[in-house]
């Protein structure tokens, strides 16, 4: 007989409980995030702790979501028109000016003495042609009683016509040369804002410059432009011709409205589409009263082109997906989750549209997908607080569900809703009465799920298990 030492018998034992434990931690959890739920909770005939929400019939706003840049309705690049020197700014950075207003000076000194210059010749030609008339007077008299030549009095006639030219010569130069040191004043061709200068007092400065003093751009109002895809023209179209529009400008979040109160409307719409990324170009003007849009800022644009009437609505959470399509847990018989195809008509961060597979009434659960099968026995520890839902509420949901026992998605449930088209078209919902608005003002994420039960308690509850099966349709 083969002696078996004592090392090794403990060296069997442990390897024997580390599978033993590992075999057991498995069937518990390592099934949560299979396809399809798992089953894991499903095989126990456990109860699976979710929350549930009830579809609903509302009126959702069919929106269009784009990227904007803000331009300024007018933008002039202050430039001197003469050499000279810089000898006065009469604006500061940052200041509203008025069309017309002076806001810079060139030293005048030497389209000042041109003017005089030319003033001067004028007088000169101006007295000249006086004499040459009178001569011409007299001439004119010689030659009539045979007294002067004929060439003399023609000579001077020809003399006076010369010099009356050039006194219109001299009124030209003066004009030029008041024009000249008129440009020595700058001011405002627009009214706006003044940037920050580019020149300083006392520098040198030449018409050829390409660089500008300062510039001065029109704040209000202001236009944003923004482009959408050639299959959106029509409807954009469409709702323009109905009146509808208005355009919403929005921040970084998509959700919150720059200039509350204030949307824009669609101005232009671009008289080509651009074949290299078959886009249109929109134009959308705001008043800008409160100046919240700044020229070269990018915003979120949103406009709603229609509006589905009695739309069945769900949170976006109970939409999953599917090898045959999205899917819903629906809740029957109070306790009993399975599956149900339906069809998304459109979907964001917070709700979908279900087109068809759901009516108004349904229920449907929103968490526990992990552990989720079709068939299986389920717990609803909470309901799915309404999307508009205010935060201090949300947060008091949250709480309850955690005390009733809760719990927290499986592993890659939160990487499968984000698989799931979350967040695709656009369709934000307001603050008052949980009712859809084209601005998302008071749009909440969904709410976090609470803590994963204990193991003892899941052992309290198991029941026989059951077999999973295909998504109903």
């Amino acid at each position: 007989m083969i002696a078996i030492s004592r090392k090794t018998i403990l060296i069997g034992l442990c390897i024997c409980a580390v599978a033993g434990a590992g075999y057991w931690w498995a069937g518990r959890y390592g099934d949560d995030a299979s396809p399809g739920g798992g089953g894991k909770g499903k095989r126990l005939g456990q109860e699976v702790p979710v929350r549930r929400a009830v579809a609903r019939a509302e009126d959702v706003p069919v929106t269009i979501d784009a990227i904007g840049t803000v331009q300024a309705l007018n933008t002039a690049t202050i430039r001197t028109q003469v050499d000279g020197r810089l000898t006065a700014l009469h604006v500061t950075e940052g200041e509203d000016v008025r069309k017309g207003e002076i806001v810079a000076e060139i030293e005048p000194n030497l389209y000042q003495a041109q003017y005089d210059q030319a003033v001067a010749k004028k007088a000169q030609d101006e007295a000249n042609l006086a004499n040459a008339r009178i001569d011409l007077v007299r001439y004119e008299k010689l030659a009539a009683s045979n007294y002067g030549s004929q060439q003399q009095f023609m000579t001077q006639k020809f003399l006076v016509a010369q010099l009356e030219a050039l006194v219109k010569t001299d009124q030209a130069l003066i004009d030029s040369a008041r024009t000249t040191l008129g440009y020595c004043k700058i001011p405002s061709p627009i009214e706006g804002r003044v940037g920050i200068r580019n020149v300083d007092v006392g520098n040198i400065l030449h018409a050829s410059d390409q660089l500008g003093i300062l510039n001065v751009t029109q704040l209000k109002p202001i236009y944003v432009v923004f482009v959408i895809p050639q299959e959106k023209l029509l409807s954009v179209q469409n709702a323009v011709a109905r009146g509808s529009k208005k355009v919403t400008a929005l921040g970084p979040d998509n959700q919150t409205e720059i200039d509350p109160g204030h949307p824009g409307e669609v101005t232009a719409i671009d008289n080509q589409i651009d074949q290299t990324t078959g886009t249109a170009k929109i134009k959308a003007t705001f008043a800008n009263q409160s100046l919240r849009l700044w020229p070269g800022q990018f915003v979120n644009v949103r406009m709603v082109v229609d509006t589905l009437k009695n739309a069945v609505v769900v949170p976006a959470t109970a939409i999953r997906p599917g090898p045959s399509g999205p899917y819903v847990y629906l809740l029957t018989n109070g306790d009993v989750a399975i599956t149900k195809n339906v069809k998304v008509g459109q979907q964001d961060e917070n709700i979908a549209v279900v087109a068809s597979g759901l009516k108004a009434g349904d229920t449907v659960l929103t968490s526990g997908f992990g552990r989720l099968a079709d068939g299986a026995k389920v717990r609803v520890v909470s309901d799915e607080p309404p999307v508009a839902e205010a935060p201090g509420e949300k947060q008091a949901s949250d709480n309850a569900g955690q005390n009733s026992g809760g719990l927290a998605p499986a592993r890659g449930e939160r990487r499968r809703h984000r698989e799931s088209g979350g967040g695709a078209n656009g369709i934000s919902r307001g603050q008052e009465g949980g009712a859809l608005r084209p601005d998302g003002a008071g749009a909440t994420a969904p709410a976090a799920p609470p803590p994963l039960p204990k193991p003892e308690d899941n052992l309290k509850r198991s029941e026989p298990a059951q077999a999973a099966g295909p998504p109903r349709p």
